[in-house]
């Protein structure tokens, strides 16, 4: 006679013929995000990247309920080790077609740096808010996030030019 269901060895597979074994690890002895270690990738630290998500809000929001997602937002990142970047606000749009019975939202865009694990809790988390109609993280490329930083060299060069010739001037 066969094994009732929920009988025997076999986990999921019981009562169909054969045994599958399948590998299980300890639950972790601290609570918090597990970490997954990859053979091979050098043992090293994930890489911060660049991300900027755009996030559109119901449009029948206070804004005190807007700045306090934005705020839950950052203190995410921050508490993750990530570095918040500029937010900037788009306003109220009209929308090419109904999202969730709405015409229009309230966009948001938000840069930070911070590790690949990071996003994938706060695009959880950015799901989970009712306030928050639609979202979306991209990566920017390694090339983009450098035009910030070739911007800043600009400036600073230029100001030692003009505070060279500020100088000479004034000899």
């Amino acid at each position: 006679m066969a094994p009732l269901l929920g009988e025997g060895p076999a986990s999921g597979a019981v009562g169909l013929g054969y045994h599958v074994d399948v590998p299980c690890t300890p639950a972790p002895s601290e609570p918090g995000p597990r970490t997954l270690s990859v053979s091979g990738s050098g043992g090293g630290e994930a890489a911060v990247r660049p991300y900027e998500v755009m996030v559109i809000f119901d449009v029948g929001l206070e804004d005190g309920d807007i700045n306090a997602s934005l705020d839950r937002l950052t203190s995410l990142v921050r508490e993750r080790g990530g570095n918040p970047g500029r937010a900037e606000r788009w306003g109220r749009r009209t929308f090419a077609y109904e999202l969730k019975h709405r015409s229009e939202g309230y966009y948001v865009l938000i840069e930070f740096t911070a590790e690949p694990t990071l996003v994938a809790e706060l695009d959880r988390m950015l799901t989970l808010e009712d306030v928050v109609l639609r979202h979306k993280v991209m990566r920017q490329p390694d090339k983009q996030s450098g035009r910030a930083l070739r911007a800043e060299a600009k400036r600073r060069q230029t100001a030692a030019r003009k505070a060279a010739r500020a100088k000479a001037a004034a000899s």
